[in-house]
Formats: structure tokens, sequence, C-alpha cells
């Protein structure tokens, strides 16, 4: 059986700067375990700069990973759920990628 990793990177703070309520981060986690039965999060926040129509923004991230089966049915979630997370996160973009991994 091969096996994906998906990780999400979501923002700490709206663009505008406000913190995101804490509430928004437990239900994504939630609906993860939910789905697929286990998440890790990072305790060290990542920090990420990008350009979009010329306005500079500065992020701070927490990433969540999922290892799941390598299936269609878990990609095409991850593509409708990174929707969902662009309007719960008020997000111009969620990055999610995906890598193939080997557990030993």
């Amino acid at each position: 059986m091969k096996t994906k990793r998906y990780e999400i990177l979501l923002p700490l703070v709206y663009n505008d700067g406000t913190k995101i309520e804490e509430e928004k981060f437990f239900q994504t986690n939630k609906e993860l375990v939910d789905k697929f039965l286990a998440t890790t999060t990072d305790t060290i926040i990542a920090t990420g700069s990008w350009v979009y129509k010329g306005i500079l923004y500065e992020d701070k991230l927490l990433r969540i990973r999922v290892d799941t089966e390598d299936t269609e049915e878990a990609r095409n979630f991850f593509v409708n759920f990174k929707e969902k997370l662009k309007e719960r996160f008020k997000q111009i973009d969620i990055w999610i990628t995906a890598y193939d991994i080997e557990i030993i």
C-alpha cells in the first residue's frame, strides 16, 4: 500500500493582522481526525512571505500533517477541503502539499 502525506499550512492571523479564532483550528483538526483518524501538528510556527497583486504579505503559519493511503478519494477530499479552508480562514489561497512517503 502506498502512503501519501498531506501538509496544510494555516495562517495564525487574517490578512489584516487580526488573530484567527482558536476554534477554527480545533474545528479543522476535528474534521481531519474524523476522516483520517490522526493528525500531527507542529508546535513551531513557520513564517512565509509572498506577494499578491503587488502587496507583500508576511505570514505566521501552523502546519498540520495527515498520513493516509494514496487514494483518489483522499486526494479529492483535500482538493475540496482546501476550498472550505480558504473560506473559513478568509484567505486568497491555502497551501496543501502532498508527498509520497514510506513508513518503516
